[in-house]
């Protein structure tokens, strides 16, 4: 388990600062793909609760460092999301296109809701989705598409990814 907790950390590390040097730089996109919320789907699909919080709270923990937002946003939406993923352990079948791409897009709507429902307790420093904006509609879009892009992409480290039956405690 500890190894594909650190696994997963370094995959989330770098879908992270790919976000925040790269994807953030580019001028023509109106929103950042959400690299590291597909990859923390992956993980938590695959993995189960304990893992999907945990790297839920490591890919958060890691955007706080690098982004502008302010300091534990990141790690409680995340640790939220990747804890409900990691219900639906293995009852999924990630492996198709549909799915995948069904869970990106479910994923970002839940992120927006989480956000906003936030942003109610704390408004001067959380700012929240406008559902109808063009980044928001962006943003659900490219993330719905690359969800299956990058769920095949991680297949290819799945034993290091995925916990097997006989390591898990």
């Amino acid at each position: 388990m500890i190894k594909s907790f650190f696994v997963a950390a370094i995959v989330l590390l770098s879908c992270a600062l790919i976000e925040a040097a790269i994807l953030s730089n580019i001028a023509i996109i109106p929103a950042i793909p959400d690299l590291s919320l597909i990859c923390l789907l992956y993980i938590s699909f695959h993995n189960g609760k304990l893992l999907g919080e945990g790297s839920g709270f490591i890919s958060g923990l890691f955007l706080d460092f690098l982004s502008a937002a302010p300091f534990g946003l990141n790690c409680l939406y995340r640790t939220i999301i990747g804890f409900v993923a990691g219900i639906f352990n293995k009852t999924i079948n990630t492996e198709g296109l549909l799915v995948p791409a069904l869970l990106g897009a479910l994923a970002t709507i839940f992120k927006s809701i989480l956000i906003l429902f936030i942003s109610f307790f704390f408004p001067l420093a959380v700012i929240a989705y406008n559902p109808i904006s063009w980044m928001f509609v962006f943003e659900l879009g490219i993330n719905t598409i690359l969800t299956p892009i990058i769920f095949k992409l991680l297949n290819l480290f799945k034993n290091s990814l995925v916990l097997t039956p006989e390591t898990m405690v």
